[in-house]
């Protein structure tokens, strides 16, 4: 499965970024195998609709789960729409987060 996590970097170690839409990577990771895609988010720094953006740049990666801290009404539409499921998370790296996530899973 294909988890994506919103990064401050893009590496396992980065940071998670609490922020969505305005995040500075997505990070894909394959759950089963621990590779990472690092993907620089093209609407950071967009005036407005980051969050709709952001949501087509997800599942243009095929991303099947989205950890992050918070989603916009309009993203969380976007994402539910893309058949994408959306989870909640606060601190960590990516590598910490996508683990809890499994753990959960199990």
């Amino acid at each position: 499965m294909k988890i994506a996590v919103t990064a401050k970097g893009g590496a396992l170690n980065a940071q998670m970024d609490e922020r969505f839409g305005r995040c500075a990577y997505f990070v894909i990771v394959d759950s089963e195998t621990m590779r990472f895609v690092a993907v620089s988010n093209p609407s950071a720094m967009v005036s407005g609709g980051a969050g709709p953006s952001a949501a087509r740049e997800i599942a243009k990666n095929n991303a099947e789960v989205l950890i992050t801290g918070n989603v916009g009404t309009n993203a969380r539409q976007a994402l539910e729409a893309a058949g994408i499921k959306i989870v909640t998370a606060s601190g960590g790296t990516v590598k910490e987060v996508v683990e809890k996530y499994l753990q959960s899973q199990k």
